[in-house]
């Protein structure tokens, strides 16, 4: 299915000869060439329609005018884009639209921000010579009750490209037309508030309205357009690293609204509803803003000065009096690189220890584990950009429409290019509906079905053979213990029609290309570096890896959980997945560095609250992590955290982890700092301040300046682009990269040279460790199952409103409301058999606590399955989850535990 690229094209438009790419439409040309043509219908990311007829040009041998949107170039084409001809049509056309439009342009405060006014003024379109037949303005209208987004139908000139981008991008189609002629407007079906229809709240038709009839709402009269300075920086929320445009309103240091330019990469100028407004937090009231200490059992406002002072001696005590083992360091997925790289230098050298980790440990940990096995690297073998050319796309554990809506997006773009969707989930999801086959297992079989999936495979010589032989290793092992599988066997395991898995084997086997992608419902198992090894085992069987749109896919969860792993924020990796025990990467650093690195094992983070339990572990400094909330059984977190000596915690909120700290200190969120993140394809893209933090709050990576110094080992930077260099020139993988090389876009590491391009996909002629490895893997159930007094089976997972434990998200008014409280997803079966609606408040229960939580009674979970998100600190869903871990990593298996529910 990859597409055969064509040679360029060479055409003449204003007697200029210009190149451009074969398929490109005659506007897109001009465009690219300088040449300015109007147009309010059209978008690159659309199919051009030709509708308000503003692009008309003159073509050479055509009789009439053509829209240049519509247009594709061709060898010799001669254009005239501006003749009298032409000119005059577009006037006429702008007269027609201002005569349906209310608002007068010359007094409208649109300025600069609507492409109508703009070429009104430049054509010198009258709004008197044709009567005016435009609606009303202010009238009630299908945005009337939303928080987000505001339609003005006055100002709207019904070129349907809200419609469109809803339709043929999101796929959501909320929006449609009512009216006919001069009372035509844009509307949801049957008319119904935009919170009752299936808009998600991307503000796709906001950022895509060419005269502003579409707005955002909590914008107004935070300063119009022309006002405000945009800031370039990466979306703070998942690990797709959308390139977003901040709006800064300087007199008022405030963000004002959120959008992102067509074209940008990886996201192309969408965005999803975190991204576009969950943009409170960073404005809230909420924000800590002065460091605390805790004197007499209560906190109180300190100087930074003290606060350092007392963060550092505590720290500093425990570390002298009980050894690497007595004091430990959680980093941030939330932090910059820089700051990552910051929080693992200050454990090894201010703190002598290697127990540094950060939230990996709870989601892809079994992701850098089991890919390293497998391959040499663990991390995602291709880009976001290639998905829309995968032909066959097997999603496990995964609901990009969810948790990832952007890399949805381009999911979705495949599939209107044709191709063939295979997803195992145990839930419905949206992608799920979609899919050619459904395979709807019982949550925690994963590696029973990867399994069958192989052994069809293999029985039928379905493999690619001359890719196994040639570049991986231990196959014949492999093979003997897959030959032994039963399809049937592993259907009744799994709980599905043994004929779906079948049909999974075949399309991923015969796809060209196929690729694979999942997620938590991978990883977060007992088994969880298995189930990623057994994925790795499937796309070297088939030879699906190596080439472009064809890999294995971890998609990240936190915008920067791939920068933090790469930074070696983790006890047993340098920066650059260098191994501690290496003694050459060692004594690279120590040189560096200027301090041997301290030699013992190291921990996680679940290793840190089960040691601090045990009374093993003294201090901790935790920066941007909220354990109560994200590790499982929250309540064992809690007593275990209460018996430390000494914690720290720097946040930008008072999380449940900072109400037992000693020392709290603020700090600055992703729109107040400088630095950079890698997103899930590995591409390092720059985060720009944009504003200044509230109060006395500052940038992670100078409070850990501060505190290192403090602790004995001064450390000093101007800038975060320092940083940058250091850690580059000690890490092959990045050594190429640098601020000025990134302005402008990412590069995906490895990129080992100041001229290396930087790596779209992996192994294309070679694995990393030399050749792939096959692992054994047998299918091992989960830790916890159901019995007579917890008959269900508990998942948990991300909603596409809300993010983790949700104190960023659940700031913002408009988002708050699609989703308020927490709730429990429950098959029709069961509720009818156990008395309940949908709507009706529940008790849920396991064997660690119990929750309430509203009951949604519907048919995307399976029977016997409950399914909850972790985003309510009121309701926290993970004192229900089980704290049994992954043999290699410790990581929690949050997607399968034992539970009841019943009606309150």
């Amino acid at each position: 299915m990859l597409e055969t690229i064509a040679p360029p094209i060479t055409l003449t438009i204003d007697d200029r000869e210009i190149t451009a790419p074969a398929g490109a439409t005659v506007l897109e040309a001009a465009t690219d060439a300088g040449v300015r043509i109007p147009h309010l219908c059209s978008d690159s990311r659309l199919a051009p329609t030709g509708a308000c007829r503003l692009c008309v040009v003159q073509i050479d041998g055509e009789r009439s005018l053509q829209t240049s949107c519509t247009r594709h170039v061709a060898p010799g084409m001669v254009v005239h884009a501006n003749t009298e001809e032409a000119r005059a049509s577009r006037k006429a056309t702008l007269e027609m639209l201002l005569s349906e439009h209310r608002v007068a342009c010359t007094t409208c405060d649109m300025d600069g921000q609507c492409l109508l006014q703009d070429y009104a003024y430049e054509y010198q379109a009258s709004e008197t010579s044709l009567p005016n037949i435009a609606l009303p303005f202010g009238c009630d209208n299908y945005s009337s009750g939303n928080e987000a987004i505001e339609y003005d139908p006055s100002k709207c000139v019904r070129c349907q490209l809200c419609i469109r981008f809803c339709e043929e991008i999101q796929m959501a189609e909320a929006l449609t037309l009512r009216g006919r002629g001069g009372r035509v407007e844009v509307t949801t079906g049957f008319d119904v508030e935009l919170d009752e229809s299936t808009c998600e709240l991307c503000g796709g038709c906001v950022d895509i309205c060419p005269t502003g009839a579409l707005y955002d709402r909590g914008s107004k009269g935070l300063g119009r357009g022309k006002d405000l300075e945009k800031v370039r920086t990466t979306c703070g929320y998942c690990g797709v690293g959308c390139q977003i445009d901040l709006n800064v309103n300087r007199r008022l240091n405030r963000v004002v609204r959120v959008t992102s330019e067509p074209g940008c990469v990886p996201n192309d100028g969408n965005l999803c509803v975190k991204g576009k407004y969950a943009f409170d937090f960073v404005h809230s009231p909420e924000r800590l803003t002065t460091p605390l200490i805790r004197e007499n059992g209560a906190l109180r406002d300190a100087s930074w000065e003290e606060a350092i002072r007392v963060a550092a001696d505590g720290l500093a005590a425990a570390r002298d009096a009980h050894g690497p083992d007595g004091i430990a360091f959680i980093s941030s997925a939330r932090c910059t690189n820089e700051e990552n790289y910051l929080m693992q230098r200050l454990a090894r050298m201010a703190g002598r220890t290697n127990n540094v980790d950060q939230c990996a440990t709870t989601c892809h940990a079994p992701t850098v584990a089991g890919l390293a096995s497998a391959f040499g690297s663990g991390a995602m073998t291709n880009s976001i950009g290639e998905i829309e050319n995968v032909q066959t796309l097997f999603l496990i554990g995964a609901n990009p429409t969810d948790a990832h809506p952007v890399v949805g997006l381009e999911m979705k773009k495949a599939l209107r290019k044709g191709a063939r969707l295979i997803v195992c989930d145990p839930r419905e999801t949206w992608l799920a509906k979609r899919a050619d086959i459904h395979i709807k297992h019982r949550p925690g079989t994963d590696n029973s079905l990867i399994n069958a999936m192989m052994s069809h495979i293999l029985a039928n010589d379905l493999y690619d053979r001359e890719f196994v032989e040639a570049r991986c290793e231990n196959f014949e092992a492999f093979a003997a213990n897959i030959a032994g599988r039963s399809v049937d066997e592993a259907a009744e395991i799994c709980d599905v029609d043994a004929d779906l898995i079948r049909g999974a084997a075949e399309l991923y086997s015969e796809g060209s290309p196929s690729a694979i992608f999942y997620t938590l419902g991978i990883t977060e198992h007992t088994c969880g570096t298995e189930n990623v090894q057994n994925l790795a085992n499937l796309a070297m069987l088939c030879g699906q890896i190596g080439k472009e749109s064809s890999g294995i896919n971890p998609i990240r969860g936190q915008n920067n959980v791939q920068g933090a792993c790469d930074m070696g924020a983790m006890a047993y990796a340098l920066p650059g997945y260098q191994r501690i025990a290496d003694p050459a990467a060692r004594q690279k650093f120590e040189a560096v560095w200027g301090t041997p690195i301290p030699t013992n094992r190291g921990g996680t983070v679940t290793d840190f609250v089960e040691r601090a339990g045990e009374g093993v572990l003294k201090a901790l400094y935790c920066v941007g992590e909220d354990p109560v909330r994200s590790e499982p059984n929250s309540a064992r977190v809690i007593a275990s955290l209460e018996k430390l000596d000494f914690l720290v915690c720097q946040d930008i909120f008072m999380s449940e982890t900072a109400k037992l700290a000693d020392v709290i200190l603020p700090a600055a969120c992703f729109a107040e700092k400088d630095g950079t993140f890698t997103n899930t394809e590995r591409r390092v893209q720059r985060v720009r301040k944009a504003v200044d933090p509230p109060g006395e709050a500052r940038a992670d990576w100078q409070i850990m300046c501060d505190v290192s110094t403090a602790m004995g080992y001064p450390t000093r930077y101007e800038h975060p682009s320092e940083i940058w260099d250091e850690l580059a020139s000690g890490a092959p993988i990045l050594e190429g990269i640098s601020y000025e090389r990134i302005e402008e876009h990412g590069l995906q590491w490895p990129c080992p040279t100041a001229d290396h391009p930087g790596t779209p996909f992996l192994h294309k002629d070679g694995f990393t460790r030399g050749k792939g490895l096959f692992h054994v893997i047998d299918f091992r159930p989960p830790a916890e199952e159901p019995d007579d007094g917890y008959p269900m089976i508990l998942s948990t997972g991300r909603t596409l409103y809300h993010y983790n434990v949700g104190n960023m998200t659940r700031k913002t008014a408009a988002v708050e409301r699609r989703q308020p409280e927490n709730f429990v997803e429950i098959h029709d079966s069961d509720a009818d058999r156990l008395g309940i609606r949908d709507g009706d408040e529940v008790r849920v229960a396991t064997r660690r606590g119990e929750v309430t939580a509203r009951a949604h009674v519907t048919g995307t979970v399976r029977p016997g399955a409950l399914w909850m998100p972790f985003h309510h600190a009121e309701s926290s869903t993970n004192l229900l989850t089980n704290d049994a871990f992954d043999d290699v990593t410790r990581t929690g298996e949050y997607k399968v535990c034992a539970a009841r529910i019943e009606c309150l």
